[in-house]
């Protein structure tokens, strides 16, 4: 089922994706209409007017917020894990996201601070939704995947996925401690703080030196998948030491995230040094979902500077697409990009090692604080080059393939947040900045010994 790629997406690539890579490729730009005519083509020059840097990156985040605000799931204000109606067996109006909808509420104060809703709306929105989130079973403090909007009923993710989800969890948090932070409001911070408290992170570890990712009452731990580095989930093991409730030891830490330094490969592709990850670095989702609140921007610990792993990561993935080893048509230096998302025959974690021609716009546009120049570059052909064919009402389409002439027909949660999110922290850094202000976090990243 489709909705099983993404739970495995971690053991996947940990496991399985250690490879490399041949050079060569070619990139086809699209030449632009001519009219016949000299007088009428300059005449429909002036007429159009190219947007600014600074016009388009505002319209991109705008629309690609709907997603959050007109198109949020109407009885609990969530995130919809997907837009098509159809999907999961004719649940898909009703299912909603834990971690789509932290990533989309960690957007709301650049939505105040942009005009796009007021502070008033964005408040009531977020009661809203602190009100679904209180109503719905929880597992040792931990949310599920997946909800029924409808109903408020965990809606398993698979078979055994049935109970809490750890990682969707801290994206989850990650969001809801940027609201807290800036609404400042006694009545949300202190629903915010419980939630953020009723975790047991410590209870997710089994005993062990290190955080188990699921538990349910059905299956217990029989997934038994440890969170292990380096991917997406560094967040669960910040927020964990940082909880004042029940909080992990750097042992966890060390031992368990870290495989006591084991993680570490200092691997190098196209002469960029890359001190964690997978070959070629995986998914570029490792290098957003985390870091929409966690500024990597002087964070450090003994294993790596992350601000180095994730502009290394992105760059990576960008020169994959410049060289574009198996010739696929549209691959270039302004259509770049390999990440989980939709692909053309079901759900799939693109990255250089799992390259099936589709590219998917959240990779570039999400990487913009690591890779501003390339990022534009993208973000202009997706928009002015693709137009129509991949700008929709909630921004740009999950993915497309020009090798096999393909373009989604939907959105995802997860690849719409990290977009506004993440051109934020490029423009001015605000929910970083925002994230990073919390007290607690700033003791979590203490105690693991991070500097920032």
């Amino acid at each position: 089922m489709i909705q099983q790629f993404r739970t495995l997406s971690l053991l996947f690539f940990v496991l399985a994706i250690i490879g490399c890579s041949s050079d060569s490729g070619t990139n086809e730009v699209p030449e632009e209409p001519v009219t016949e005519k000299p007088e009428e083509k300059e005449e429909e020059e002036e007429e159009i007017v190219s947007l600014s840097d600074s016009e388009l990156l505002e319209l991109v985040q705008e629309q690609t917020f709907k997603y959050f605000w007109d198109f949020a799931e109407s009885n609990s204000g969530m995130a919809r894990e997907r837009s098509q109606d159809d999907a999961y067996g004719g649940q898909g109006a009703d299912i909603v996201t834990t971690g789509g909808t932290g990533f989309g509420l960690a957007s709301f104060p650049t939505a105040v601070e942009r005009g796009w809703i007021s502070r008033g709306d964005a408040l009531a929105r977020l009661d809203k939704i602190l009100d679904f989130l209180e109503t719905v079973p929880t597992y040792h403090g931990a949310y599920s995947h997946w909800y029924l909007g409808s109903t408020a009923n965990t809606r398993p993710f698979s078979d055994l996925d049935d109970g809490g989800d750890l990682v969707e969890t801290a994206f989850l948090i990650q969001g809801l401690l940027i609201c807290r932070e800036y609404f400042q409001d006694e009545d949300i911070d202190s629903r915010i703080t419980k939630i953020f408290e009723n975790v047991e992170w410590d209870w997710y570890t089994q005993g062990e030196d290190v955080i188990y990712w699921h538990w349910s009452p059905n299956n217990q731990f029989a997934i038994n998948l440890p969170i292990k580095g380096w991917n997406e989930a560094l967040i669960v093991y910040v927020l964990a030491a940082s909880s004042t409730t029940y909080p992990i030891t750097k042992d966890v830490y060390t031992q368990g995230w870290a495989s006591n330094g084991n993680m570490v490969n200092n691997r190098s592709h196209y002469g960029i040094n890359m001190p964690l990850g997978p070959s070629y670095g995986g998914p570029l989702f490792f290098s957003h979902y985390s870091f929409i609140g966690l500024d990597p921007r002087n964070l450090q610990d003994q294993y790596a500077n992350y601000w180095q792993q994730n502009e290394a990561h992105s760059l990576i993935n960008y020169n994959y697409c410049v060289d574009n080893p198996k010739n696929f048509e549209g691959y270039g230096p302004d259509s770049w990009g390999l990440t989980a998302s939709d692909s053309r025959t079901g759900y799939a974690a693109h990255s250089p090692t799992n390259d099936l021609g589709v590219i998917t716009p959240t990779a570039a546009l999400s990487s913009f604080p690591y890779t501003p120049e390339e990022s534009m570059a993208a973000m202009r052909y997706f928009y002015e080059e693709q137009g129509d064919i991949l700008w929709g009402d909630l921004g740009f389409y999950d993915a497309f393939s020009e090798e096999y002439n393909w373009v989604a027909d939907g959105y995802l949660a997860i690849d719409q947040g990290p977009i506004v999110a993440m051109i934020e922290n490029y423009r001015t850094q605000l929910p970083w900045n925002l994230f990073m202000a919390n007290p607690e976090i700033k003791t979590g990243l203490d105690k693991l010994g991070f500097s920032y």
